[in-house]
């Protein structure tokens, strides 16, 4: 069953890469959903979804930033509108400077990026009260509920949205194509009902609307109305744990049916089991938080590694995902508050209020972080988008089975660290290649491999047989932190012990897979065995190329860049004086949510205390116009608990430390700054905390390095 709007969509799968442009702009073309995927103009595809939170970033940055995102190979953008940002005091919208959603949606819209509005009024997103104003806690109605007090504020605020969309929706030829009603509701679907209904009597006309699919409604929505989009995170920073590897997170790595987690939100929604919703498998499987990386809360402070964010993409496309969608793809800044108030959460505010979140950066350590630097999973996953993009058609009807059970547990549920089998699904089509199969043997399939978990120690497989579709692969060694996928009877390809990464102009270009010699048999009887790669340039055989993992995550890119954390360095001449030292020890309370923390405005006082004088080249490069005075970075390799920046007595940056540099984007400074202050509290070796292997916990503070960096060449 195929089902269509009176307004139609087409994703923007342009993904518009360096020397290839894929497709003109397809905005308005029909689009059908069914079990499987979305239809365009009859085709399946299978989207990318990256978010960004526009008003965490300076307006002058939108367009760079949602280019670089395409790069990434992003084919959907979805974003928060958060209340607290626009209506911060009551009656008093403020759609001004980085709140300006209507010329976030222009930039979008020229850059042929289609946007799902994550609408409210909850939202979440670490924001205080997760958006909603204070001054509704004041009101004496029922938040979140059909309380028609509550859904007359609530009327006023889609309404004021609706001033912004005009025109922007996809039925106008804008990149609006959905939006999500409130975020992470376990109550009745009556309410999420109610917030339809308004939005349509305002207006809104959309080609669908979504819901995130966690934790299960007391009272489902009727069928179709809602699309319900999952999640699933290596880690978490909500966790109240101050242990490593805590939660449920382990069983993101393992194949499954069961498309929700049970570790999200633990701190909100409590203890959940996994219960497989009655009609879930009648809608197509899409998320919309797969981590891309995780924030850091006082109390706790994830260190994500780039094969956290792969194998958790790979894993839910090997259990059936056609739609990638990460949370977050880039991070950003707080923007200042018009009520002197922090919009950052605490365990301190009315609403939300589970864990101490700093109170600017909103970095997320995800592809693109809170300055538009890279991290490593930006490019880690790129060959997986490019996967997509050209197989997205063939991968998007396929069937999932899992193959491989753990034998440790009679219920057939993985532990932790489950090291008693090799994790692998398969994806079968009824195919060969793009052409209906006359034979098992000639239909097309995708071999999903996992031997990686966060922070486990999984043992090499050895002797394996791996196979789809009545074909066998050869005997394999699968090495410990394998994350493959194998093709099966596609294009000229009868099986590869390599990964498919892309189709352009004829040619089709693999992957080799670390520590696995590639051996790629074609469909005209020819074998080749331990190829090695030689490039794009030329090919092992015929139209076939074999490339590295770096060649293949820079595939069709302008330049190679490095990461920001071993960018080169800009300038020299960073003085750095320490003028005062820390005061006496502060005792880390608990709050009110039993998790430690962080140092009050008064506590900071006592913090020690440095002056950063900057070269006048870091600030020349600050006055330029465009990406080219964007590339200084602040890099700050400091030893102690947190720190934080301020520029003219003003506090602009803020970092729990966990391992990574404390940065900044210097062409944000105030015109003329050559100075800053900045603050470190000491680090306590009895602290309730949970830091990662990565960080310097050493007692006490001090600045170890400060230099600036160069971003790397832009994407």
């Amino acid at each position: 069953m195929k089902h269509r709007n009176t307004a139609f969509l087409t994703l923007v799968l342009a993904c518009t890469l360096h020397g290839t442009a894929v497709a003109a702009s397809a905005l308005g073309k029909p689009v059908a959903w069914d079990r499987h995927s979305l239809l365009i103009d009859g085709r399946r595809v299978c989207p990318v979804m990256g978010e960004i939170h526009y008003s965490r970033l300076p307006a002058d940055e939108w367009a760079d930033e949602v280019h670089k995102m395409k790069e990434g190979g992003v084919t959907v953008l979805a974003t928060y509108i958060f209340w607290n940002h626009v209506e911060e005091q009551e009656g008093i919208f403020n759609w001004s400077g980085q709140r300006d959603l209507r010329r976030f949606l222009a930039v979008c819209r020229q850059q042929d990026m289609p946007v799902i509005l994550r609408i409210g009024p909850f939202c979440h997103g670490e924001v205080r009260n997760g958006g909603i104003p204070d001054w509704l806690f004041a009101k004496g109605c029922k938040l979140r509920s059909t309380d028609s007090r509550f859904l007359d504020y609530v009327e006023k605020l889609y309404r004021q949205i609706f001033t912004q969309v005009q025109g922007m929706q996809w039925k106008d030829g804008g990149p609006i194509m959905a939006c999500q009603f409130d975020n992470e509701y376990r109550g009745s679907g009556d309410y999420l009902m109610a917030l339809k209904r308004l939005a349509l009597q305002i207006g809104f006309d959309l080609p669908f609307y979504t819901r995130t699919g966690w934790p299960e409604l007391t009272k489902p929505v009727p069928y179709g109305e809602m699309l319900p989009l999952y999640g699933d995170y290596a880690d978490g920073f909500w966790d109240k744990s101050v242990e490593p590897c805590a939660g449920n997170y382990y069983k993101a790595f393992h194949f499954k049916s069961f498309r929700s987690s049970t570790a999200i939100g633990t701190d909100m929604l409590g203890e959940q089991k996994e219960h497989i919703t009655r009609g879930d498998s009648d809608y197509p499987y899409f998320t919309c938080e797969l981590g891309g990386g995780m924030a850091t809360a006082y109390h706790r402070r994830p260190y994500i590694y780039a094969d956290d964010c792969y194998a958790l993409a790979v894993v839910k496309l090997g259990s059936g995902s056609n739609l990638l969608g990460y949370y977050m793809y880039h991070g950003g800044t707080n923007p200042e508050s018009t009520t002197g108030v922090c919009l950052n959460e605490t365990q301190r505010t009315p609403g939300t209020a589970n864990n101490d979140l700093p109170v600017k950066t909103y970095d997320f350590q995800c592809p693109l972080g809170e300055f538009g630097q890279t991290y490593p999973q930006y490019y880690r996953l790129r060959p997986l988008h490019l996967f997509l993009h050209d197989y997205g058609e063939l991968l998007a009807a396929t069937e999932t089975s899992f193959i491989a059970a753990p034998r440790t547990a009679k219920s057939g549920s993985p532990a932790k660290g489950d090291d008693s089998y090799l994790r692998w699904a398969v994806r079968k089509a009824k195919t060969a290649g793009g052409h209906r199969a006359t034979a098992e043997g000639d239909t097309a399939a995708f071999i999903f491999v996992n031997n990686y978990e966060r922070l486990q120690q999984l043992s090499a497989k050895k002797d394996v047989r791996l196979e789809a579709c009545g074909v066998r692969l050869p005997r394999l060694t699968i090495p410990a932190g394998t994350i493959a996928i194998f093709p099966v009877n596609i294009d000229d390809i009868s099986y590869a012990t390599a990964q498919l990464v892309a189709r352009r102009d004829g040619k089709t270009f693999l992957m080799q897979v670390k520590g696995i010699p590639a051996t790629i048999a074609m469909k005209d009887g020819k074998t080749l065995k331990n190829v090695r790669p030689r490039g794009t340039d030329v090919p092992i055989y015929n139209n076939v190329y074999l490339l590295t993992q770096h060649e293949a995550e820079h595939l069709f890119l302008a330049s190679y860049g490095g990461q920001a954390a071993s960018g080169a360095t800009a300038a020299s001449g960073v003085r750095c004086t320490k003028v005062k030292p820390a005061g006496p020890q502060r005792t880390i309370s608990k709050g009110p949510a039993k998790v430690a923390e962080a140092p009050s405005e008064e506590q900071w006082d006592a913090a020690a205390v440095y002056r950063i004088t900057l070269p006048d080249m870091a600030q020349a490069q600050t006055a330029e116009a465009g990406t080219a005075g964007r590339a200084a970075l602040l890099s700050i390799d400091y030893q102690g608990d947190c720190a934080r920046l301020y520029a003219d007595g003003k506090l602009i940056a803020d970092n729990f430390q966990y391992g990574r540099p404390f940065l900044y984007g210097l062409w944000r400074l105030p015109q003329g700054c050559r100075e800053l202050e900045l603050r470190i509290m000491p680090w306590q070796s009895d602290a309730p905390i949970y830091m990662p292997r990565e960080a310097d916990t050493t007692a006490g503070e001090s600045v170890k390095k400060i230099e600036i960096k160069r971003l790397p060449d832009q994407p």
